[in-house]
């Protein structure tokens, strides 16, 4: 599904309704299924208990009160008393129950798909907004849980509920109970008519405010750009456009709805005054008697309630059908990359790695990306990828991580397909440092060993020293025990790249990559980094995508990448005695250099 198809989808609140995604739905309460049976159990049994207090009334009513029977109130209304006991009782139980369940199934639900989200391959997360994935996760789960949960017992209690006041009301007086029906069909007829309107105005209403929501998080994230430009009133302007549209169709819903409950409360009085008008002619003839009449205005005022709650329960359910096919559709998702039926451990490798023909598209019916990319490099070579922007430089690592597979051709490590082996023993040898480095919420020291938990204190401290990262760990007063907020804000740029090249190095990789890893660093600390890494990269494979020279002119191999093809490949010096792609690009950083330089010293 492209990410056009995916925004078109979340907009959809509601879906029809749909047996296959309900039967999926259902099954997340099997392992539950003795605890959803004792909770149906004391539902039905509240609602007879419930169902049995306006008896109860009519009798204290006729034969205590009109009869002046003391002994028969007293007994009737420790009755009632002990009936209403009783169903606080279930009740309490009933809730517990049911939260206690439906908190399992959200969990099961969430965990499941968090764990097949970590699955997926790379090409699923791109294009597609994490607010969008993390709706799934959230809101998504939560529609799903809150029909499972509470929506299919309220649907159960309601039903049989609604069942049971009717089946009491033709029982007691069956043209009493035609009358007290009389108006129904009134009341479909506008609840028909305006529960869609109601519905679609607050679908409106939370679309506006997710409009809120992404115009607000954008203007925080972007805070800096908009102060430097001045762009306040421009975005005051489209802020307030949003907030207004959110407020109208806030209004319009809620007008909506104050407008068709008084009706429905109407319509339910006009049918109870009918039955009061007829009920009180026939108890003055000596038809029926008073308690008779109050237990059925009361059974009557009871059926509309469970209407009510139906229709919510519909459109509750409605509402889980379009999250349970947003849900469905990434659980559904095979991951593209994954362990074949084959696939073995990779055994300690030395380093050694060749592309053979690769070829690759990100997607189908599209141009390829690279085109039979053909290198061999040896154990313990330093690499490094040159070219312009979008030539495939990064394309070429990612499939030599296994990021992705390759469309056509081989990529082997040590003369074993990466295809053949388990994706953990491959990219557990592996490290890689992207530009943009990544820094989760802990601490220091946390972030250290994500890629080794089992490093010892003096093993860390050792990576943290060889790239410099000690001398930032020396200025905190908590240390490697400093606790960094979300992506590291704490920290700046460079001292983030620091970090991430502490933890790739505490990993011990065989292969490291390097994607652009020095350009956030200053020259002084780059020059550290390269240090550092004359040593710690002595018996290791690296790829290194950089367009300083002085990162690329040490590299054993050089392989320049033009349009997906390797255009040119070797050392330096044999590259500018060729006097090609590289030779130029080398000529003009230095001059860009030399310009920069000239200014300088002229100001």
């Amino acid at each position: 599904m492209s990410q056009v198809e995916w925004d078109m989808d979340e907009e959809a609140d509601e879906k029809p309704f749909n047996m296959k995604h309900m039967r999926r739905m259902l099954q997340y309460l099997v392992p539950y299924r003795r605890l959803m049976t004792g909770v149906v159990v004391i539902v039905l049994i509240n609602m007879l208990l419930s169902l049995s207090e306006p008896i109860i009334l009519a009798y204290i009513i006729d034969i205590g009160i009109s009869e002046g029977n003391i002994a028969a109130i007293h007994i009737l209304g420790a009755a009632l008393l002990g009936i209403k006991l009783v169903s606080w009782l279930f009740s309490f139980m009933h809730t517990r129950w049911i939260n206690f369940t439906g908190q399992r199934i959200l969990f099961d639900l969430r965990q499941q798909l968090f764990n097949h989200l970590q699955s997926l391959s790379f090409r699923f997360f791109d294009g597609r907004p994490a607010g969008k994935i993390m709706s799934r996760i959230t809101n998504d789960t939560n529609a799903i849980g809150e029909l499972i949960n509470g929506g299919l017992i309220t649907m159960v209690m309601e039903t049989t509920h609604l069942l049971g006041i009717v089946i009491i009301l033709f029982w007691m007086d069956w043209q009493l109970a035609l009358l007290s029906f009389i108006m129904l069909p009134l009341l479909y007829v506008i609840v028909a008519k305006l529960r869609p309107k109601i519905e679609g105005s607050w679908s409106r209403s939370r679309s506006t405010m997710s409009a809120i929501n992404g115009n607000l998080n954008e203007t925080i994230q972007g805070i800096r750009v908009i102060q430097a430009f001045s762009r306040q009133r421009v975005n005051n302007e489209k802020f307030n456009g949003i907030n207004t549209r959110n407020k109208q169709a806030f209004m319009r819903a809620i007008t909506l709805e104050s407008t068709v409950y008084p009706l429905v409360e109407m319509i339910g009085m006009i049918g109870t005054c009918i039955v009061v008008w007829f009920g009180a002619v026939r108890v003055l003839e000596g038809a029926i008697t008073l308690g008779f009449i109050m237990a059925f205005i009361n059974y009557l005022w009871r059926f509309w309630g469970p209407l009510s709650a139906l229709s919510k329960v519909y459109s509750q359910l409605l509402s889980a059908m379009a999250s349970a096919e947003r849900i469905f559709e990434v659980l559904d998702t095979a991951p593209e990359v994954k362990n074949s039926s084959r696939a073995r451990e990779l055994p300690s490798i030395r380093g050694d790695v060749s592309f053979e023909g690769v070829s690759f598209r990100y997607e189908e019916n599209k141009p390829n990306v690279l085109h039979d990319v053909s290198f061999h490099v040896k154990a313990g070579q330093r690499v490094a990828l040159v070219g312009p922007t979008g030539a495939g430089k990064s394309t070429i690592v990612n499939l030599l991580m296994r990021f992705y597979e390759a469309t056509e051709g081989a990529v082997r490590i040590d003369g074993i397909d990466v295809k053949d082996v388990t994706l953990e023993s491959l990219r557990k040898q592996m490290g890689i440092v992207l530009q943009d480095s990544f820094i989760f919420a802990g601490t220091i020291e946390q972030n250290m060993r994500y890629g080794n938990e089992e490093a010892t204190e003096e093993q860390l401290r050792n990576a943290a020293e060889s790239v410099r990262l000690d001398r930032v760990v020396a200025q905190l007063s908590h240390g490697y025990q400093t606790e960094l907020e979300e992506r590291g804000s704490k920290l700046s740029v460079g001292q983030r790249q620091l970090l991430t090249f502490g933890r790739v190095l505490l990993s011990d990789p065989r292969i490291l990559i390097l994607d652009e890893a020095t350009s956030s660093v200053d020259t002084e600390t780059e020059q550290h980094i390269q240090e550092a890494l004359q040593t710690l990269l002595a018996g290791r494979t690296a790829f290194i995508i950089a367009h300083r020279l002085s990162t690329i002119k040490d590299a054993d191999l050089i392989l320049v990448v033009e349009d997906g093809r390797i255009a040119e490949q070797g050392s330096h010096e044999m590259l500018m005695k060729h006097g090609g792609i590289y030779a130029n690009l080398v000529l003009t950083q230095l001059s860009m250099q030399e310009s920069v330089i000239l200014q300088s010293s002229h100001s």
